[in-house]
């Protein structure tokens, strides 16, 4: 029997935890080009979603959970909700695709279009259709992802490891990871969100995880093994922290600030790092959770680059495939609209 998780969590004190304060978001932050940008992002994701429901293109990506689960996720956060909006039917097809996909086990996989690591998969799905779950209206279908969302809930705690992680196949193997750990974490959170019960210390061996792949610089390593911090997992790590309800104390300042040396400058993002979008998926999360002078400085800088980068068809490329790429940049540039339940406090 799961018990209800217990928000925030904390391993060393409970006056460690600050109240959480509402994030100081700017108005007309999301500019008429910025505007203009999601408008056509959202039109083309949506021109190009599969008749089954999914989304993701090429050898390793079609019909991908993980991409499918973002671009919901993606429609979520311009408004969309399923069987409503402009984009409703694109909504309640996403979900119904999940929901095929998912095995007796609580496994969410599309066979046989599995892409290397399909736990990222499994975490993104549990995510969407937690954060769906209140707003589907189809009784039937209701009915079916609450049972969908307690199998894959409890899969999810089931395949933590000794460590406190996961990694990328549902079981417990020895290492874990805090790219996969995130995607994780952030499911049960948002599953806590929509009445799901987590035992209390499935979070906290997870935040013990993620503090040992903090560095003493403040950035966040792939795995306690490693040693270098990295742009995308120190703004996962942070993430991570946050989902568990962590969004003040030390590690968190020293995680912002190294954060802050990866603020998407012209000159910072000519270099093009490896997961840059994937990197500002959870970077914009974590300067929203900041708010103050960390969001006022991060977003519109990320912004206008996206702008920028917008191909003539709406889309933005990724190596990974398009879709996903269009789906992360609509994630990052609608941040601001508050819709998903995950980025509230």
């Amino acid at each position: 029997m799961l018990l209800c998780l217990l928000l925030p969590v904390s391993l060393s004190t409970a006056s460690a935890q600050s109240k959480p304060r509402p994030p100081a978001v700017t108005r007309g932050v999301v500019t008429p080009e910025a505007d203009r940008a999601i408008r056509m992002g959202l039109a083309f994701l949506a021109s190009r979603q599969h008749p089954d429901g999914s989304f993701g293109t090429g050898k390793q990506f079609s019909h991908n959970v993980a991409v499918t689960s973002l671009s919901g996720l993606a429609f979520l956060a311009g408004g969309h909700t399923p069987g409503r909006g402009r984009y409703g039917s694109q909504v309640s097809r996403t979900v119904d695709m999940l929901i095929e996909s998912a095995r007796p086990s609580g496994y969410i996989i599309n066979e046989p279009h599995v892409s290397h690591g399909p736990m990222y998969g499994h975490g993104f799905a549990t995510l969407f259709l937690s954060e769906v779950h209140g707003m589907e209206t189809r009784t039937r279908v209701r009915a079916k992802l609450r049972n969908v969302l307690s199998r894959s809930v409890a899969l999810i705690v089931r395949s933590q490891n000794d460590e406190g992680g996961w990694r990328y196949e549902p079981r417990g193997v020895e290492y874990a990871d805090l790219s996969v750990t995130v995607c994780q974490v952030m499911a049960l959170r948002a599953a806590r969100n929509a009445g799901i019960g987590v035992r209390r210390e499935t979070i906290e061996k997870c935040t013990g995880f993620v503090r040992r792949c903090q560095n003493p610089d403040g950035g966040f390593r792939y795995m306690p093994a490693r040693r270098e911090s990295l742009f995308p997992v120190t703004a996962a790590g942070l993430v991570a922290l946050s989902s568990a309800g962590i969004y003040d104390g030390p590690e968190v300042e020293r995680g912002l600030a190294f954060l802050s040396r990866f603020a998407a400058t012209p000159e910072v993002a000519s270099r093009s790092p490896d997961h840059f979008l994937y990197g500002h998926y959870y970077a914009v999360q974590a300067a929203f959770q900041a708010g103050g002078e960390t969001w006022a400085r991060w977003y519109p800088l990320i912004r206008d680059h996206l702008v920028r980068t917008q191909q003539p068809g709406g889309g933005w490329r990724d190596r990974t495939c398009d879709h996903y790429g269009t789906a992360m940049a609509l994630l990052i540039l609608q941040a601001p609209n508050n819709y998903l339940p995950i980025f509230q406090r």
